[in-house]
């Protein structure tokens, strides 16, 4: 128990650096009064560019992967068994995305977690990833919405790992019940957006 509120804590931590707010600030600006006044990599990259907006989305990314290799070295060290393992991974994972989205140095208001929760996916489960992946990009080439591309992938996610658990892919049924947590909290932090969509005011990249 103390090992899996250990790594709940690093994943936490690792997750609210606040890469695109320091982005911002660096820039001169607060990233949270401009456009979308969300901090992730998708608002950074339409504010500030690319410059900006892919080291934010490569950090964001990083935060993921990190604390999902940290909580698997601290499991493996304090020799815990392999599902057990498997539940610090996805509870590291499940608190990274939650430090991105309400970071207690911002109050507690972050980004949406695609970057993260694709971190994170990398960490566990590199096949589930791609499968993902393909399905935001093929959304998002589609409809040019970065909201919509974000939430299809993130109804993917479930699907694809409980067809993984059913093909033997998977051990254990931890990672099934972590992507549906990480879908979850994907989702609702694209309540605004949703709503902007119904609206007809959501932002959406245009071809060049």
């Amino acid at each position: 128990m103390g090992t899996i509120i250990l790594v709940a804590a690093i994943g936490y931590l690792l997750g609210s650096f606040p890469a695109g707010y320091i982005a911002g600030r660096i820039a001169g600006i607060d990233i949270r009064t401009v456009g979308s006044g969300n901090v992730g990599a998708t608002n950074v990259t339409r504010t500030l560019g690319k410059q900006f907006g892919y080291p934010v989305f490569l950090i964001d990314f990083a935060k993921g992967v990190s604390a999902v290799v940290l909580s698997g070295i601290i499991a493996k060290h304090s020799k815990t068994p392999p599902d057990i393992v498997d539940l610090c991974a996805a509870t590291a994972g499940v608190a990274a995305v939650i430090g991105h989205s309400y970071p207690v140095w911002l109050r507690f208001k972050g980004g949406k977690g695609v970057a993260t929760s694709m971190g994170v996916l990398f960490g566990i489960e590199w096949i589930a990833a791609l499968i993902v992946c393909a399905v935001w990009l093929v959304v998002f080439r589609i409809s040019r919405y970065v909201s919509i591309a974000s939430i299809a992938a993130a109804f993917a996610l479930p699907l694809t790992m409980v067809g993984m658990l059913w093909l033997n892919v998977l051990n254990t049924p931890v990672f099934v019940y972590f992507s549906i947590c990480l879908a979850a909290i994907v989702i609702m932090r694209h309540r605004s957006n949703l709503s902007r969509l119904f609206k007809g005011t959501e932002h959406r990249f245009t071809r060049k």
